[in-house]
């Protein structure tokens, strides 16, 4: 049985994938498959890797601030393409009264920096054990 699939993207004018990369290793080295979509990707591109891979989670890497359209918009696509079932989480400059409004709309879990690795892994692995539990793997 697969630990669980993950799409890292980077959505959006954003250039800095470093901190992208560095979860996207992590999690593989916890034992995730992991895909990364690589820079500039748009919710289209990022809807259609995610289906294509068929993630179990897809990781949306944000440091532009474009986070509280981008992502519902990735949001949206999953739902009506009747993947709602794949949870997104979001990481990277989040400001705290953003966080409300995306936990809200859905995103599973929101990280910031100095989140953990291990935090990272271990959100991850429920979400993608939920799935599974659930019949979608």
């Amino acid at each position: 049985m697969r630990k669980g699939r993950v799409l890292v993207a980077k959505v959006g004018l954003d250039g800095h994938d470093r901190g992208a990369k560095v979860v996207a290793r992590g999690l593989r080295d916890a034992g995730f498959e992991v895909v990364y979509s690589g820079l500039h990707q748009t919710p289209d591109m990022v809807v259609a890797a995610a289906l294509q891979e068929d993630a179990d989670v897809v990781g949306v890497s944000i440091l532009s601030g474009a986070h509280n359209t981008l992502v519902p918009e990735i949001q949206r696509q999953l739902r009506e393409k009747g993947a709602d079932d794949v949870a997104v989480v979001v990481g990277g400059i989040i400001p705290d009264v953003d966080v409300a409004t995306l936990t809200g709309s859905g995103v599973a879990a929101i990280f910031t920096p100095g989140t953990t690795l291990k935090e990272i892994a271990t959100i991850v692995g429920e979400l993608c054990a939920k799935r599974a539990l659930d019949g979608n793997d």
